[in-house]
């Protein structure tokens, strides 16, 4: 079957195959079993060029969700009932899709065929509206870059291949893995956050999941992100990502070196160094030199900026693991939207995006004033309740000494002295439990310790 677009693009007709429609067609009108090929194969009437074609597949498929068989005369009366018999072609042309097929087995190879074409019109197609972007002078480059990823990201998902297979071997691959979980003696399935008592409430951060940590400002959000993203990227060896839009990357790394040497924050940032300290700080400049940890520091980021850089890091340094710090100060396109918009468009996209990229994206976030002075609920997560229905796991950091002092420690600078119980307040979960882990910040290295003498508190 010969393709027919072998000529100049400029005159070229987009790629299609009719014979191969055609051959599509006649083998669903000849076998009951094609139609279910073809279905699972995810071929659509849009995937047909021919708009008879295209017609006469959608009969087909309203004939299947209705339980009948498609055959000639079913597909025929069908079309009449859509008053799209005309648009078909006629019932002489239905009738003569059945004489041209060698053998209705070859399904998989017409119906991928036909796809293959049908990816490559849409890739055409995405290819002319870059191009009418690019010439627009009043979108920037960001923007079309951003057009460009999503469009292709789009044609992706929407070229998967789906299978059913029967419950038999899921339940084989399922047991299989519940053998290796035993084996390994390893119950955390996601990324290890390096606090035990969450990790065993959790399992680990998991693909797909959009998780929120929140807090009221200064009570250590970045300090216990930093603390989960060393531990993923410098001891587990996990590519990681941390999205600074607070905070220089000279300065995350200050506090890095602080945590990972026991050194006081004050003193790297002074230069007021003992030998022991410097030694520590070589010490750990290892670890740290080679460990698979990315820091994108873009103060102002937008959000379609923040998704470009995501895709990036993932496809060319297989990140795993992405952290953002913070959700408020993430830009928006459209400033002239109310700023609750804002962020629930902001916080659907980040849930969008790592389902897209198939890994965990945690998102720092402050809470109202609201929350001041109680345990916060998720009601206290700021600006949009939408952040509460799209996040997958939420976390709260919690100091009680707060209120019980009649003031706002949060807002003044911790002493370097203080070692400071806070609670970790697992608010939400969709697949596991919720309650209450104690730990201590030692403030002075800006460092989260498990409190061992109590154990977590499930709900």
């Amino acid at each position: 079957m010969a393709e027919k677009t072998r000529s100049s693009p400029q005159l070229a007709a987009p790629p299609h195959d009719d014979e191969l429609e055609q051959a599509t067609l006649g083998s669903l009108l000849a076998d009951t079993d094609a139609v279910t090929a073809a279905i699972q194969l995810h071929l659509r009437p849009g995937d047909f060029y021919s708009r008879a074609n295209m017609k006469i597949f959608e009969a087909v498929l309203s004939l299947d969700a209705k339980g009948l068989r498609a055959d000639i005369q079913t597909v025929v009366q069908e079309l009449k009932q859509m008053g799209k018999l005309d648009e078909a072609g006629g019932a002489s042309y239905v009738s003569s899709l059945t004489t041209i097929i060698p053998s209705s087995a070859n399904i998989e190879y017409y119906a991928q065929t036909v796809k293959n074409y049908s990816l490559k019109r849409s890739l055409i197609k995405v290819a002319s509206k870059i191009s009418v972007s690019a010439y627009d002078e009043s979108k920037e480059a960001r923007e079309v870059l951003e057009e460009v990823q999503q469009h292709i990201f789009e044609l992706s998902d929407d070229r998967q291949v789906f299978s059913s297979r029967k419950i038999r071997e899921v339940l084989k691959e399922t047991i299989e893995r519940i053998d290796a979980v035993m084996k390994s003696k390893n119950p955390i399935t996601g990324i290890s956050t390096g606090f035990d008592k969450l990790d065993q409430m959790t399992s680990g951060f998991q693909r797909d999941e959009f998780i929120i940590i929140g807090a009221r400002p200064s009570v250590g959000k970045t300090a216990l992100a930093l603390n989960m993203a060393s531990h993923i990227a410098f001891h587990q060896k996990v590519p990681a990502a941390f999205f600074s839009l607070e905070m220089s990357d000279i300065a995350l790394v200050q506090r890095l070196i602080s945590s990972e040497a026991a050194v006081q924050a004050q003193n790297i940032r002074s230069g007021f160094l003992s030998s022991g300290d410097y030694k520590k700080i070589v010490d750990v400049m290892s670890v740290i030199y080679e460990a698979p940890f990315h820091i994108i520091d873009m103060p102002n980021m937008k959000l379609l900026d923040l998704r470009a850089q995501a895709r990036k890091v993932c496809s060319q340094q297989q990140v795993q693991i992405i952290f953002i710090d913070y959700l408020g100060l993430i830009g928006h396109e459209n400033g002239s939207l109310p700023r609750y918009e804002q962020i629930s468009d902001i916080s659907r996209s980040l849930k969008s995006l790592a389902r897209e990229l198939h890994i965990p994206v945690v998102v720092l976030c402050q809470l109202n004033r609201d929350a001041q002075w109680e345990v916060p609920t998720l009601a206290n997560l700021r600006d949009s309740g939408s952040i509460e229905q799209d996040a997958d796991l939420v976390l709260f950091l919690n100091r009680e000494q707060s209120k019980k002092s009649g003031k706002d420690k949060d807002e003044k600078p911790m002493l370097q002295s203080d070692v400071i119980p806070t609670d970790l307040i697992v608010a939400k979960q969709r697949n596991g439990p919720t309650g209450v882990i104690k730990l201590d910040l030692v403030a002075k290295f800006a460092k989260f310790m498990p409190v061992t003498r109590d154990h977590y508190q499930e709900k």
